[in-house]
């Protein structure tokens, strides 16, 4: 039978809008009617002076009582489209969730912004689930969290019958999909919640779901009539990097380094590599803790703890950690195996850079991952699954094989429309490219492709080409075929990046799906009768640089100070220590100086609770300071919390940048000094226009007849991409210089 309902809903009369007024302070906006002025709430209880984008609409939509799905990025802030409603409705909101971990994570978080919050789960006695089920009766509590595997149990739901139940939030939706990376069969079985709760709206949440999985979410869950919104899936913090599997560990070992004493995990295929890696890591110095499913639970249990507290900066792990871990500050996720998905792979480096700090993903790879994936896929007994597994690994091969921007094919990977050519963020937009000529040989590669008989993949063609003496080619007889050896000259790493650019040129096609072959297009015969000169690039040797996205300007001694308060009351309350403030809280603090509560509390992340439970102890920390270093700037930098989204590249390399265009240097004068590609330095400018910097480019731009020729060109063509331009030109114009009159004429206002 239907649950019973308390009233109308939340704020729909008079009456009830002043009661929720008075419980939470709220004020309300007679021209709005029912709806009160939630910024109040998002302020006074989470710390935030505004929404990030969808968060608004989302529980808009949730506060009017209608079923919903929202897909939105990790860092995205999905929890606060149920956590804000819940708090405004006078009922409880039921939280499914598929984690212990996750559980705790969310109710201190909760309790520490003063929600009252709790869940039931398997870490409890028996007298702890009685006092939570006596709060839920008692109407104390506003969120209650469950696994899925308790809600299949008919005590449990016969205890939220007998609730004002006002809403149920699914968290991690994806595993209800048997088309998701994550699919969990006792998340087929909430369905029932539907049945017997008819009257209660539904909203579930992922951060990974293409369009069949949505589907599939919504049909299994019955929302027919809910509302869907996409978040933008792009973090833009976050620099992804693909590594050839070549001296992994040394580059393995130099990556923790740079990161030392910042959180990392390491992802492995296996539970046996887990611990070998980590052995191996701890023994060179960087000390790291294994976690797998295999482990006793107390093992991965103070493992989880000692990385949330920040007790374990790196943890060597399967995919069977992190799921639900909500810790802000991980500043690099590496793949040293290949991830089976690429739903999986965004899941895990999502993980990263969660406060929209600038943050690393790194993806080692090799054709060897490749055939260990192939050979458990294989065992797979159902033949769709098999199939569904073996396109999945196919997708994430082709993200490690690209030779253009990773992030725009992640992105439209999961449907997102990505304008932009250069995303700035991963090593193919950032490592500078060079061209070379590139067409004898490509004709070696599609004659040797031929000449095999298109009946091999890539790593068979290149042992021919470079003369390999194995049992698998002489056993063909290719030992004998006048291309053997016919590329004895080049690595096998550059016959396969041109190999890769071939495939994407159309010259090359890859056939079958579980042990593709390579097979010549027509337009590769043309090219071989035609022999014309062919233009490829590659990547050339540079200083790598991180992403300087989002970084905020601060004073590194008071942030340690503040870190180290921040650490010794997580440690008092037992808590991880995000849950007092989050890193980004704390430069802010360490940015603005405040000197008083009242400009402490308008700090982003500073809320009504955490005002009056730790705003003393840290002004006490940043007064002395202050007095220390002869200072007290009584300003507060207003720092509106969607900077995390419309970030300014204030980051050193960038801000660099900037500082010698003013000086008057050219791109190739700035690229020379700084030791970068005059690629890199055009990205840099890119990034600066988009934050909203106004620069002056005149020095930069072609004069007289040329620049007029460039401009017409554009907007014959508008300017999403530079290749219809240069085509239009001719190859006397570069694509530098084009990208530099596109920006002067974008920050013009000439393609609006």
């Amino acid at each position: 039978m239907p649950s019973p309902r308390s009233g109308p809903p939340c704020g729909r009369d008079g009456k009830s809008s002043a009661k929720i007024a008075d419980n939470w302070g709220l004020k309300i906006d007679e021209t709005a009617g029912y709806h009160f002025r939630v910024l109040d709430l998002l302020k006074s209880h989470f710390g935030y002076d505004q929404f990030l984008p969808l968060q608004e609409d989302v529980i808009t939509w949730v506060m009017d009582r209608k079923d919903a799905l929202a897909v939105m990025p990790t860092g995205g802030g999905k929890s606060l489209c149920y956590q804000l409603p819940a708090v405004c409705f006078p009922g409880l909101t039921l939280v499914v969730s598929p984690l212990i971990a996750l559980m705790k994570d969310q109710v201190d978080a909760l309790q520490a912004n003063g929600i009252a919050a709790a869940f039931l789960n398997s870490t409890l006695t028996a007298s702890e689930i009685a006092g939570v089920e006596r709060q839920a009766k008692a109407g104390n509590l506003k969120l209650l969290y469950a696994s899925p595997e308790r809600l299949a149990l008919p005590a449990f739901r016969n205890l939220l019958h007998s609730l004002d139940l006002e809403l149920i939030a699914v968290d991690e939706a994806h595993c209800i999909s048997e088309w998701g990376h994550e699919f969990r069969p006792d998340y087929r079985n909430l369905k029932i919640l539907r049945h017997e709760f008819p009257d209660v709206p539904v909203i579930a949440l992922t951060a990974t779901a293409t369009e069949k999985v949505r589907r599939d979410i919504v049909s299994q869950l019955e929302l027919e009539n809910s509302q869907t919104f996409i978040g933008n899936f792009d973090r833009a913090n976050l620099t992804y990097r693909v590594k050839a599997k070549k001296n992994s560990f040394g580059e393995l070992l130099s990556l923790l380094r740079q990161h030392q004493n910042e959180p990392a995990i390491v992802y492995c295929f296996s539970r046996k590599s887990t611990e070998d890696l980590a052995t191996a890591l701890t023994a060179r110095g960087v000390k790291a803790m294994p976690y797998h499913a295999g482990l006793d639970s107390s093992i991965r249990n103070g493992t989880q703890d000692q990385f949330m507290r920040g007790d374990a900066a790196v943890v060597v792990a399967t995919i069977a950690f992190g799921m639900g871990i909500n810790k802000p500050d991980i500043r690099l996720v590496v793949h040293y195996d290949l991830p089976k998905s690429l739903e999986g792979y965004y899941q895990e480096t999502g993980r990263a850079g969660r406060d929209g700090l600038p943050s690393e993903c790194v993806l080692f790879y090799s054709y060897g991952d490749k055939v260990k994936q192939d050979f458990f896929i294989d065992q797979i007994s159902d033949e769709s699954e098999r199939e569904n597994a073996r396109e999945k690994l196919g997708h994430i091969i082709s993200l490690a094989d690209l030779q253009t921007c990773r992030r725009r094919f992640l992105l439209e990977y999961f449907g997102q429309v990505v304008d932009q050519e250069n995303c700035g963020g991963c090593d193919i937009c950032l490592d500078p490219k060079e061209e070379f000529d590139a067409t004898d040989i490509s004709q070696k590669i599609l004659s040797a492709v031929i000449r095999t008989g298109e009946f091999f993949g890539a790593a068979h063609v290149i042992d021919v080409m470079v003369g390999a003496d194995t049992q698998r080619v002489r056993a063909r007889g290719h030992d004998q075929l006048s291309v053997y050896g016919v590329a004895k000259n080049h690595s096998k790493d550059e016959l396969r990046q041109v190999i890769n650019s071939l495939l994407a040129g159309g010259l090359l096609a890859k056939n079958g799906t579980k042990l593709p072959t390579l097979g010549v297009t027509q337009e590769g015969r043309s090219f071989l009768k035609r022999r014309e000169r062919l233009t490829l690039t590659r990547t050339a040797p540079t200083p790598t640089e991180t992403n300087g996205v989002g970084e905020v300007q601060h004073d590194e001694g008071l942030f340690g100070k503040l870190r180290a308060l921040r650490k010794d009351l997580a440690v008092e309350l037992g808590v991880p220590p995000y849950v007092i403030f989050h890193d980004t809280t704390l430069r802010q603090m360490a940015s603005a100086f405040p000197q008083s509560l009242e400009t402490f509390g308008a700090i982003n992340g500073v809320g009504a609770r955490k005002l009056a439970d730790f705003g003393d102890q840290f002004l006490s920390v940043i007064r002395a300071h202050a007095q220390g270093r002869g200072s007290a700037d009584t300003t507060v930098i207003a720092r509106p919390r969607n900077d995390r989204v419309n970030r300014k590249p204030s980051g050193s390399t960038v801000g660099e940048t900037k500082r010698l265009l003013s000086e008057g240097l050219s791109i190739a004068e700035i690229a020379e000094s700084r030791g970068l590609s005059p690629n890199t330095i055009v990205n840099h400018l890119q990034r600066l226009l988009t934050a909203g910097e106004q620069l002056d480019l005149s020095h930069l731009m072609p004069q007289g007849d040329r620049l007029a020729r460039i401009e017409a060109a554009f907007r014959q063509t508008g300017d999403e991409r530079l290749a219809p331009v240069r085509e239009l030109l001719g190859e006397d114009y570069s694509y530098e210089e084009l990208a530099l009159v596109r920006l002067d004429m974008r920050q013009r206002g000439m393609f609006d």
